[in-house]
């Protein structure tokens, strides 16, 4: 068989690991021939790709990115887009296309295998782990070591110049890595998408620090963390990328106007931003990248199309990639509450 593969998306720590899984299980095992199309779903829509062996990926295991770049280039925003991915299989004798990515490219490898019944699968990847169909994406673990270390970094500081610091972590829609990272960091108080928080308590939980004798605090806010509406001003309008979605960016500064106003306390924000999507992945997203990959070749040469492999429980299932895109993977209640008996 001859397969084609692509990243899609933000990069993600672990996506090396999963292109040299499937080269080198495809070459080896099933005597494939790979093709890596180069920025997302830029290479199939203009024919942008590079022939993968097993010498050209050698050493990548350890490696933050992807080899074969990335984008947010969304396929059905462009005049014929699809039509022209297909014909880009077509004149390269692929059997089929393994997509990794998230939300965006996931969403669109189902739409082109149910519209157009496009030999195409997915493998899930995000440091968000907002994916449904799958208990946790690769990324998501080295993501919040980079944030955890930053916040004992920065606890440090906080309490050496009596500040208050409001780190901002990356989560649009879910805030795993907030509710994570601070927990594993003692944060005093966490802030979610899932959660609207009001701006008054955030500033009761700092006071009652201070009343304690801690002249300092950690708050861990998600890019994605709102207010209660109409209680402060939010952040402005950054613009959308080509799947709709707004730009995020600025809670931490708001929060940092606002506490500092509310309370008189010096306050300081600090955006970790794309710092917590490079470098080298963890051992522990090494391991699953490299799993799904394996899976993802596996499912391929079986023609298992329009699925995707999936982390459930410790074991690797073949799931309909149309549930990693039905709904959002986002945190319950439960895990929220439980993280909040820390805060103050």
């Amino acid at each position: 068989m001859r397969i084609g593969v692509l990243t899609g998306g933000g990069d993600c720590p672990g996506l090396n690991a999963v292109i040299r899984a499937v080269v080198r299980k495809g070459i080896d095992d099933y005597g494939h021939s790979i093709l890596g199309f180069r920025d997302g779903w830029r290479g199939p829509l203009e024919d942008l790709c590079e022939e993968l062996t097993i010498e050209s990926t050698r050493g990548i295991l350890p490696r933050g990115g992807t080899i074969l770049g990335s984008s947010r280039t969304n396929p059905f925003a462009r005049d014929g887009g699809p039509q022209a991915i297909r014909a880009t299989l077509e004149r390269h004798r692929l059997d089929g296309l393994i997509a990794i990515g998230g939300e965006d490219t996931l969403g669109a490898a189902a739409k082109l295998h149910s519209e157009l019944d496009l030999p195409v699968l997915g493998i899930p990847k995000t440091i968000d782990n907002d994916l449904g169909g799958t208990d946790q994406t690769f990324g998501f673990d080295t993501a919040v070591q980079i944030a955890t270390e930053a916040i004992d970094r920065l606890h440090t500081t906080a309490e050496s110049h009596h500040r208050n610091l409001v780190v901002e972590v990356m989560g649009r829609h879910a805030g795993w890595i907030a509710l994570y990272s601070g927990l594993a960091g003692g944060a005093d108080v966490i802030l979610i998408p899932e959660q609207p928080f009001d701006i008054e308590e955030v500033c009761r939980l700092i006071r009652r620090r201070h009343e304690r004798g801690r002249y300092f605090a950690i708050v861990v806010a998600a890019e994605g963390a709102t207010p209660v509406e109409g209680s402060i001003e939010t952040v402005g309008d950054g613009g959308v990328d080509e799947f709709g979605h707004a730009r995020l960016g600025g809670i931490g500064q708001l929060l940092e106007r606002e506490i500092a106003g509310r309370t008189g306390y010096e306050t300081r924000a600090t955006v970790l931003g794309h710092v917590q999507r490079g470098g080298t992945p963890t051992a522990f997203d090494r391991v699953l990248a490299t799993r799904l990959g394996v899976a993802g070749i596996d499912a391929a040469s079986d023609a298992r199309w329009g699925s995707m492999p999936a982390l459930r429980g410790t074991r690797i299932e073949l799931v309909p990639l149309g549930e990693a895109v039905a709904e959002l993977r986002t945190v319950p209640s439960e895990d929220y509450e439980a993280a909040a008996t820390f805060f103050g």
